[in-house]
């Protein structure tokens, strides 16, 4: 039995209990996350206790969710070279340009130096010491009214900080984590129906709305039930099951085998039930569940229930019952001594199946689930292509995309109606399939991902190419078009255009932080609390772009708006809705901008180039750790970079194509194995 699922020693229970159910406490510790620097609080524990009543018996689950200027060190031991390293080539630097604002109580910027004495800390600050490089390496800090560091100066700290970066231990000790029993979210929840019974029945839509952490709404730590969901499970539940035995099909998937006479009709309907179970929990049910479930089939017999009422009793009963409602995996021993253990088959072929398909698995994966085969890295990367090529890994493009670039929020955009009359809800949603048709046809195709940033093709129906200037295109359906000149990759999509767009106006500034946090994943840190927005409407002194220089002449403010402004602004020949444009209003569209470290550009087209040619490491990374991160439902650790790290390197080996960046996720330490809670 899992470990996060134990069960007390119970002697033989009523048939109309909750033991009956096998459903005792559910008790999930706390994920033990090394520290990182001002990311996020810690993780609050959170319990629950749900009751229910409708078959006379009650259920309590409580679920707590849980180079230059470097000092020879050749005889030095390792914690030596470090913490000389540190003070003779990177305190120095820190104590001359850097702590003067980063240091006491009103340190700025979320970046303080006062916790490194002796050491970088590398193990667990990895994150920190690549923004303090990348901001001094590009300039943005010192602030340009402050001492500017020589070039040597700099290429000294880069070489010192290259160096500790390079003390990180990837092979010392494994850490892959550990993921907090996960709750299947909505879409799960009704594609598991749907791959169960074959019933698209949809009933989670009427859940209440799934919480989201790091991005996505599949992280276990937030997946948690409360009172209203659980009476939301009771109901869908009675509901399947009372449909599933009305329809023939759904039916046979339920009670797959008939007895040939009267004395058969207790054996296989257990078994029936036995099979069922198995599927539904997506592991081969334990002898004594299946005592319990038919304990229940009894119950209801005994009770005078007919024959179709026993299994729609049954069938309810696994539908709310933990294993199937939750995705549980079965911690390490405690005599293990690394605190490790690899996932068995099931576990794999589960995670495998939710990661691609946002559902079960299908019988080729409980076949080598239960073979021992997928255990096998070659055989899960095979398994893995096989899934990526199945109409079912959609639920990839409306889950992961959906939520990476934010596309499920495209058809609640509000653009000015009378500055953008020809915005309706059908080209709205014509905007929202673009994207979400072109990346489907990356991940059939398996194309180079570099093509979210430089592809110069899209996907377009009739009302959308007209929107885009594009002649020739007649009909709903989409087709493969080639990009006007100024167009290239997903983040000239009307979509991104219109998401990052204010309602009467483009904005610059969204532009570029959207960038910064979805491509380039880096994060700029929030406004001070005293800068007021650019008003929206009223009458305009100046182009936006003179507005935004205005804007920004605070300096504090000019540190972060520098790379972020110019990277927004390299997109301005798009308005609000994502049509081309030459002139905003009475003035001239400016479109050239230069980032951090003099590498100037004029429109969109130069500026995809640039994040190509310049900045692909920085994309493969981001979208890698974002990947990874929906793939295991849980936030990444420093231990994660590196398996982003070989993730990033498999993508370089192989072109780039998309099914590189998956293989190479699937057959990571941290996908396929589980660690038990650190303290323990």
């Amino acid at each position: 039995m899992p470990v996060a699922c134990r069960r007390a020693p119970l002697a033989a229970p009523p048939a109309n209990s909750p033991e009956a159910f096998g459903l005792q406490h559910v008790a999930e510790p706390e994920p033990t996350v090394p520290r990182r620097p001002s990311i996020a609080p810690p993780m609050p524990a959170i319990q629950r206790k749900f009751c229910l009543t409708r078959f006379a018996w009650m259920v309590w689950i409580s679920v707590i969710c849980q180079s230059t200027g470097i000092v020879s060190a050749d005889e030095l031991p390792v914690d030596d070279v470090q913490a000389t390293n540190y003070s003779t080539n990177i305190a120095p630097f820190l104590q001359t340009h850097c702590v003067v604002c980063h240091s006491g109580d009103d340190f700025e910027g979320e970046v303080s130096f006062d916790r490194f004495e002796d050491s970088a800390n590398i193990q667990e600050n990895y994150e920190f010491w690549e923004k303090v490089l990348r901001l001094v390496e590009e300039h943005q800090m010192p602030p340009a009214d402050h001492s500017q560091p020589t070039t040597d100066e700099i290429a000294s700290l880069a070489a010192a900080i290259e160096a500790e970066f390079s003390s990180f231990d990837c092979s010392s000790a494994k850490h892959p984590g550990r993921v907090t029993i996960r709750r299947l979210n909505k879409a799960e929840y009704n594609n598991t129906i749907r791959d169960l019974f074959g019933l698209d029945l949809n009933l989670a839509d009427d859940f209440p709305s799934d919480d989201v952490a790091h991005g996505f709404d599949n992280v276990g730590e937030v997946l948690t039930i409360p009172p209203i969901l659980f009476e939301k499970y009771l109901q869908a539940a009675a509901t399947i099951a009372e449909k599933a035995l009305a329809d023939e099909q759904a039916k046979k998937r339920v009670l797959p085998r008939e007895a040939a006479n009267e004395e058969e009709q207790v054996a296989v309907a257990r078994e029936n039930i036995r099979q069922f179970a198995s599927r539904a929990f997506r592991r081969p049910i334990t002898d004594d569940e299946s005592d319990r479930l038919f304990a229940i089939m009894r119950g209801a017999f005994e009770r005078g229930a007919e024959k179709d009422e026993i299994f729609q009793t049954v069938v309810t009963a696994i539908l709310i019952h933990p294993n199937f409602l939750f995705r549980v995996e079965r911690d390490p021993e405690p005599d293990d001594e690394d605190g490790i253990r690899s996932l068995d088959g099931y576990e794999l072929a589960t995670r495998l199946s939710y990661f691609l398909w946002s559902s079960m698995p299908d019988e080729r994966l409980f076949e080598l689930a239960g073979s021992g085969e997928l255990t096998n890295r070659d055989v899960l990367a095979a398994e893995a292509k096989r899934m990526l090529a199945d109409p079912k890994s959609q639920a990839l493009v409306d889950n992961f995309a959906g939520q990476w670039l934010q596309l499920r929020d495209v058809s609640s955009l509000m653009p000015d109606p009378v500055r953008f009359p020809d915005v309706d809800e059908s080209l709205r949603r014509s905007m929202r399939r673009e994207t979400e048709t072109f990346f489907e046809q990356v991940v059939r195709e398996d194309h180079s991902i570099l093509e979210f940033l430089n592809a110069d093709y899209t996907y377009v129906n009739e009302r959308l190419a007209r929107h885009y200037g594009i002649d020739s295109i007649h009909g709903d359906s989409f087709q493969k078009v080639s990009l006007p000149a100024g167009r290239r990759g997903v983040l000239t999509h009307s979509s991104i255009l219109m998401l990052t767009s204010n309602p009467t106006r483009t904005s610059p500034v969204k532009r570029g932080k959207w960038i910064l946090e979805n491509i380039l994943a880096e994060p700029p840190p929030p406004p001070p609390a005293d800068v007021p927005e650019l008003e929206e409407g009223g009458v305009v002194l100046g182009s936006l772009r003179e507005q935004m220089e205005e804007h920004r002449a605070n300096e504090s403010c000019a540190v972060c708006h520098r790379k972020m402004d110019a990277l927004g602004f390299g997109m301005e020949n798009f308005d609000a809705v994502g049509a081309y444009r030459q002139r905003d209003g009475a003035f001239e569209i400016d479109a050239s901008g230069e980032l951090p470290g003099g590498v100037a550009f004029d429109g969109a087209e130069e500026l995809m180039q640039i994040l190509v040619q310049e900045k692909s490491e920085q994309f493969c990374k981001c979208l890698a750790g974002k990947l990874l991160t929906y793939a295991l439902g849980r936030g990444l650790t420093s231990y994660d970079r590196c398996t982003v790290k070989s993730v990033v390197a498999a993508l370089e080996n192989d072109g780039y194509r998309f099914s590189s960046l998956v293989t190479a996720i699937v057959t990571s330490d941290p996908f396929m194995m589980r660690e038990r809670k650190r303290d323990q």
